[in-house]
């Protein structure tokens, strides 16, 4: 009899970086983190690879394509939230075509920022994880008790 195991969802979150900037999009009407800012994010479909995830997210979201070697992978996030979670964080300073709000029902703003100077309402696992990418810190946990 084989046992049923333990399950987590797994999302990717895409750095869009342009200098000393990074894009973020306000969440709009999705009934997660509303009013909050994140970056260009889904959860993987299931028999997806990561990359794979990022190009997709990257074309519903901001309407671009990106080369899967445009991609680095520049961190995972071991996450507690309401449930227990992966996130894997890529970053493109490359892609082709012009970054537009592809997803008005579910954004209502995107936004250039210098990652020194985000904006107070960025969701804290991803204000984290920015700051883990320009620490170039790989792995993180987030949400957790401290561990004594």
């Amino acid at each position: 009899m084989q046992k049923d195991r333990f399950a987590m969802q797994v999302a990717v979150h895409l750095f869009l970086v342009k200098g000393a900037q990074v894009l973020l999009l306000r969440r709009y009407n999705t009934g997660y983190e509303d009013g909050n800012y994140s970056v260009p994010a889904g959860h993987l479909d299931g028999n997806e690879e990561v990359k794979t995830a990022a190009i997709r997210e990257a074309k519903e979201e901001c309407g671009i394509d990106i080369d899967p070697a445009s991609l680095e992978m520049v961190g995972v996030m071991h996450r507690r939230s309401t449930d227990e979670r992966i996130d894997f964080f890529v970053a493109a300073t490359k892609w082709h075509g012009e970054i537009i709000n592809a997803e008005p029902n579910k954004c209502d703003e995107l936004v250039w920022v210098d990652m020194d100077k985000l904006p107070p309402n960025v969701i804290p696992y991803v204000r984290q994880a920015l700051s883990n990418f320009k620490r170039k810190q790989w792995f993180d946990s987030f949400g957790w008790a401290p561990a004594f």
